[in-house]
């Protein structure tokens, strides 16, 4: 029988080369610039398109053109909708955290307060940009009111509308809170805001919006609840006279001179609660009215806010979290 061997052959690199080349000839080459369709007919430019258009996330806009066959404005309708239901749901969970805003025209300022519930999303930048476009809207809204503004048009949609986005978008609740604003003629106004969570209007009559501004500083810092003794309610001075009043008689002060150490008291305790009265925090050599006197002008009020200030917050127990993981839970 005849012997069968083995034979090895040797292929020469440049034969695969050949081979692989000529393989790849009848291969579709790759476009950069085609469109592509999926599977269910939506083109990837349409689905960029509408991510573009809304911010919503790839997979979000394919099933919405999907669901609308392709057809980009209404998919866009449709995420709104979207949006809408998401905004609902999320309107219960706490929004203390955000931004206090300000923007101005002539005379007028405005403070807007914005909020999220982190901290990281009131540093996010289309949380951002919403806060600062709110913000411009709200100098044409007329006193203060909150329903106008959030009916007032925003780039071609009402700003309500673009809350709802936005909560889709980043998918926290975001509330527009309040809107406060200070001035008109014969005012001038400065503002300051203090770590974007602390916002404050000064309003004066006279005097320059650098003045004003130097002003509003200080009340971020010192907190002085009135502007004027004009401003404390007679109701708040009689409750205190009382109390100092009693404080004198208890201390055995023979009452022809207690009303006289009421009088006094009540003069000091005027200069801790009215802003005119205070020591002007930056050069801390007069008062903040001796100020406005040196540079001719008056006191006429001022509009302090702090992010979530009256806002019941969830307090976390972190003893409590530790048991629980420990048990399982």
């Amino acid at each position: 029988e005849p012997s069968i061997k083995a034979s090895t052959m040797t292929i020469s690199p440049l034969i695969i080369l050949l081979i692989a080349s000529s393989t790849n000839a009848f291969l579709p080459q790759h476009n950069p610039f085609l469109v592509y369709k999926t599977a269910l007919g939506v083109t990837t430019a349409e689905i960029k398109e509408l991510r573009d258009a809304t911010g919503a996330g790839m997979m979000d806009c394919k099933k919405a053109l999907i669901e609308n066959e392709g057809d980009v404005d209404a998919a866009t309708e449709f995420l709104r909708k979207k949006g809408l239901a998401k905004a609902d749901k999320k309107a219960s969970r706490v929004a203390a955290e955000g931004k206090i805003v300000v923007a101005s025209v002539d005379d007028k300022a405005v403070m807007v307060e914005i909020n999220c519930e982190t901290d990281f999303v009131a540093k996010d930048g289309s949380f951002l940009e919403f806060a600062d476009s709110v913000a411009k809207t709200a100098v044409d809204v007329k006193d203060d009111n909150l329903e106008a503004l959030m009916s007032a048009d925003l780039n071609g949609s009402t700003v309500e509308e673009a809350r709802q986005a936005l909560v889709a978008k980043i998918g926290e609740n975001i509330q527009v809170r309040r809107l406060v604003s200070r001035g008109g003629e014969d005012s001038t106004t400065g503002s300051y805001i203090h770590m974007n969570r602390i916002g404050v209007i000064v309003e004066i009559e006279g005097g320059s919006e650098e003045l004003a501004s130097d002003i509003a500083m200080h009340v971020a810092a010192m907190d002085p609840p009135f502007a004027v003794p004009e401003d404390v309610p007679a109701e708040t001075l009689e409750k205190e006279k009382e109390i100092l009043k009693a404080q004198a008689l208890d201390s055995g002060k023979p009452a022809e001179i207690v009303d006289k150490m009421v009088e006094g008291r009540i003069r000091k305790y005027l200069e801790e609660i009215c802003l005119v009265s205070q020591t002007y925090v930056k050069t801390n050599d007069k008062t903040v009215g001796k100020l406005l006197e040196e540079n001719g002008a008056k006191m006429k009020g001022f509009t302090r806010i702090a992010v979530g200030e009256g806002i019941e917050k969830k307090e976390d127990n972190f003893a409590e979290e530790v048991a629980k993981m420990a048990a399982g839970n």
